[in-house]
């Protein structure tokens, strides 16, 4: 599983999984600090749509974290104020760097939330589909 899709996982679904995930690696291995979670801002980049052309939109709150774990390096990079899960996911960042074994048992957890995660955001968007008025079915008599 690649970074990317294993951080919008971690980071959408529930907080405990990550907790969980950092706690097995926290109880087996010695993980060093390397930078405490701390605030920072990071741009928000856009496309336009009409002239596909890229702009600026603003900057977002992050919470970010370094740690080394079996002599990896993990960052753990989490939007908004949340040093723990930005703490847990560089963990876990640090922990898939180094091939620990433990991230072997990760994948099935991950999928699973993955699935959840679907199912949730399938019953909102059915949710704002009732919601949804069709013009094109006016009588225009």
């Amino acid at each position: 599983m690649k970074r990317k899709q294993r951080t919008e996982i971690l980071t959408a679904g529930a907080p405990d999984l990550a907790a969980a995930l950092a706690g097995d690696i926290i109880g087996r291995y010695q993980v060093d600090l390397i930078e405490e979670p701390n605030h920072g801002l990071v741009m928000v980049k856009v496309r336009e749509t009409a002239q596909q052309s890229l702009f600026y939109l603003g900057e977002v709150l992050v919470t970010e974290c370094k740690v080394r774990t079996n002599g990896a390096i993990g960052i753990g990079i989490v939007k908004g104020d949340q040093p723990e899960l930005a703490y847990n996911l560089a963990v876990i960042d640090a922990a898939y760097t180094a091939e620990l074994d433990e991230t072997a048992a990760w994948t099935a957890a991950l999928l699973a939330e993955h699935e959840r995660i679907q199912t949730v955001r399938n019953s909102e968007h059915m949710q704002v589909l009732k919601t949804r008025v069709d013009f094109e079915t006016m009588d225009t008599d």
